[in-house]
């Protein structure tokens, strides 16, 4: 594996990472959370279509750039940094992947350009999406309701079309994007499978509902649907296969995580150097606290959490089957980092206006939507047959 980054790459990063300087400091960050949408529009054109960060990983034939998952990584470690609210991660990340893979030619045409270009945002309504994603569980779909009641349900009508059911909540953008991804059943237990659909903001019987969040710069909405005319995403006629869809969804999910895995390698590095800066100046006893042996090994042990994590971040961009255990342990690398992080920035850490508790609220909420870290280790324990090897050693 060279893991060296191209010229290309190199330049996306520092022109992103600048973008981001101007665009994205503290105040900046809390006042686009603070937003109807949770994000700042006009940041978020710059970022599509100066940088063509939505449409990175997309063909070009749908107007995007045709790169591969480490140049959304990448990309993604930089927003991750400046703890960037945006729609990139539900739009390019979750939706966009399952449009490509699953729609049909006119969905594709009709929907991945507008993707690519920025003009619409999608996110994709599944709870809890760990488990959907194929993260934390089997992925037999019984997440979405198993043909009983909860979750949502599919119906179909005898003139084709399809109305959908049922209740998803802390779906990532939920309140904003202009197009939803939402998982259903249909068929009823025990032949039910599991399919998506495509949901416009404006159908009726939709009802969003912006949720308070830990982390404002993650807004998360609950999905109410009563009889809600849906599209169903893939083959017309309700012939999708059940393990077709599955299938989808856990490939995204693995890409997902590895992004997300980068992401948070991003905003445990800016922790650590935001962190290095306060006990560079902080001084007691006459002198910077960061000349202190326990402060410096304690600066340290984190920097060592950070590169472990930021190569294995790295590895699970250039082989997404690893992306369960990267993000685990890039989780738990910014919860690590943003808690000593307040400890380290004393008396004015434990504020919670201050920036240090941006950073411990977006560990928290990441491992909440796309966790626990345990649950994360132990699936892919399970996937490797570990236990099962346990079992037959004993």
């Amino acid at each position: 594996m060279d893991a060296a980054f191209t010229a290309e790459q190199d330049e996306m990063r520092r022109t992103l990472r600048d973008l981001l300087a101007k665009h994205c400091g503290t105040d900046q960050v809390r006042a686009a959370a603070g937003t109807a949408t949770g994000h700042d529009p006009a940041l978020w054109a710059l970022l599509a279509r100066r940088l063509g960060l939505p449409g990175l990983a997309l063909p070009e034939a749908y107007g995007g750039a045709g790169c591969g998952l480490t140049e959304l990584a990448l990309a993604c470690e930089e927003t991750g940094r400046a703890l960037a609210p945006s729609p990139l991660l539900a739009t390019a990340v979750l939706a966009a992947p399952l449009i490509a893979r699953l729609g049909i030619g006119a969905q594709r045409t009709a929907l991945l350009p507008r993707i690519a270009g920025g003009s619409l945002t999608a996110t994709l309504a599944a709870a809890p999406l760990a488990r959907a994603l194929g993260l934390t569980g089997t992925g037999d779909g019984a997440w979405a309701g198993g043909g009983r009641a909860g979750g949502v349900q599919a119906r179909r009508a005898a003139d084709g079309t399809w109305t959908l059911y049922g209740e998803v909540g802390q779906v990532l953008d939920g309140h904003s994007a202009a197009l939803l991804l939402v998982a259903a059943h249909a068929g009823g237990y025990p032949r039910s499978r599991t399919l998506l659909f495509l949901v416009r903001p404006e159908a009726a019987g939709l009802r969003r509902v912006r949720l308070t969040s830990l982390d404002v710069t993650r807004p998360l909405a609950r999905l109410e649907l009563r009889d809600v005319p849906a599209e169903l995403l893939g083959r017309d006629g309700g012939d999708t296969a059940d393990g077709e869809v599955l299938g989808a969804l856990a490939a995204t999910g693995s890409r997902a995580a590895a992004v997300l895995a980068a992401e948070a390698v991003g905003a445990a590095a800016r922790a650590l150097e935001r962190t290095v800066d306060h006990v560079r100046v902080r001084e007691q006893f006459g002198r910077p606290i960061g000349s202190f042996q326990a402060v410096r090994h304690r600066l340290a042990d984190l920097y060592v959490h950070v590169q472990a994590a930021r190569s294995a971040a790295y590895y699970a961009a250039w082989d997404p089957a690893a992306g369960g255990l990267a993000l685990a342990q890039c989780l738990e690398a910014l919860h690590t980092v943003a808690a000593e992080a307040i400890q380290l920035h004393g008396g004015i850490g434990f504020t919670w206006e201050h920036e240090a508790h941006l950073y411990f609220k977006r560990a928290t909420a990441d491992e909440l939507l796309l966790g626990p870290v345990h649950a994360l280790r132990a699936h892919a324990a399970r996937t490797a047959g570990l236990f099962l090897a346990a079992g037959a050693a004993a």
